[in-house]
């Protein structure tokens, strides 16, 4: 059926969008691999949908075309991400789709990988199936970020995230600090983990309030524990890795090791120190209908403040939302932070 190009992509969206519901099935079970869906759009108008499975299982364009069988021929794939071209755990993609007689291929984002490339699209449209790039590029940008970031820089996605009072406080004067936040807040704070590879406190956070940081409260696995500074031998955080020195290396070296996003949870001066590095990602604070009243009580950052209004850090607004009385507070800076690891 002939269809005209605004027709084509309204119906590229639509499908697209699919994909990128399909793909949050895969986000707390796929890494280090990316969360990516698939749809498989047959000429007789049926879809056929799938996701990443964990690591050694297949890749999202496989699951679908499996599902989708003999249908596939003459039928159109969406991804999310485009298809990767080689083999590892499991056979390359590209390969699956040129056999399954798929005649075009929508993708959201060319993958950064350095073992994908473009080589996928490329080995496509080398086979004669047609290749068209960026169609809800944006949302699949948002939805791939920690990925994107760590196959482009070679570091994490870094994600500070910190409780306060309306004016700014973090604990009482006294220290104490439980709760600032309702527990729909604190649960958030638990998704927020299980979409972490790893979690970060400073060794004052440990002594003050012995966290876990496990997943409790929320659907996921429990993230991997980093703790700047010392733990307690019989603090709850154990096993956790103690590091001191440069956050930068640090964060150099968790993105060796497949720690894709990082969570970084406080306290105030851990929290300074990352965010005047410039390592901070994204800013998530979650805001109590609360007020300390004075300028005793801790803040969220510890440290030196801007010198002059000029030189305060400025992001954009990313998301708002409530969570029970509270408020939860998105924001990104309005430049990618750059954080290429030395070659």
């Amino acid at each position: 059926m002939n269809v005209d190009s605004g027709t084509l992509r309204v119906h590229d969206e639509q499908f697209m969008r699919r994909a990128l519901g399909t793909a949050l099935q895969a986000r707390l079970i796929s890494r280090p691999n990316p969360w990516v869906g698939a749809v498989v759009v047959a000429l007789d108008g049926s879809t056929f949908e799938g996701c990443t499975a964990a690591p050694g299982g297949p890749h999202a364009e496989i699951t679908a075309l499996k599902r989708a069988g003999h249908s596939t021929r003459g039928a159109t794939l969406y991804c999310t991400l485009e298809p990767c071209s080689h083999t590892g755990r499991t056979g390359p993609c590209t390969q699956a789709i040129i056999d399954a007689g798929i005649t075009r291929v929508v993708v959201g984002v060319e993958d950064p990988d350095v073992k994908v490339a473009g080589a996928g699209i490329s080995r496509l449209r080398e086979a004669g199936i047609s290749v068209d790039i960026g169609v809800c590029a944006d949302q699949v940008r948002t939805q791939l970020a920690a990925y994107l970031h760590h196959r482009s820089t070679g570091r994490p996605f870094v994600v500070l995230k910190m409780a306060s009072t309306l004016d700014g406080r973090t604990a009482a004067a006294d220290g104490t600090s439980r709760w600032i936040t309702s527990d729909i807040a604190r649960q958030r704070v638990h998704e927020l983990r299980a979409e972490s590879d790893a979690v970060l406190v400073g060794a004052g956070t440990v002594r003050a309030d012995n966290p876990s940081l496990t997943v409790r409260d929320a659907a996921g696995p429990s993230p991997r524990r980093v703790v700047l500074g010392a733990a307690d031998p019989q603090a709850h955080v154990h096993p956790c890795t103690e590091y001191t020195g440069d956050l930068a290396a640090l964060l150099d070296r968790l993105g060796t090791e497949d720690v894709l996003q990082l969570l970084v949870e406080g306290g105030a001066r851990v929290a300074g120190d990352f965010h005047r590095s410039g390592l901070v990602n994204r800013y998530v604070f979650h805001l109590a209908p609360a007020i300390a009243g004075g300028d005793n009580a801790p803040g969220v950052f510890a440290g030196a403040a801007a010198a002059s209004i000029a030189d305060m850090w400025r992001g954009r607004l990313v998301s708002v939302q409530q969570l029970g009385d509270d408020l939860e507070v998105v924001v990104e800076p309005t430049a990618p932070v750059s954080q290429v690891s030395p070659q």
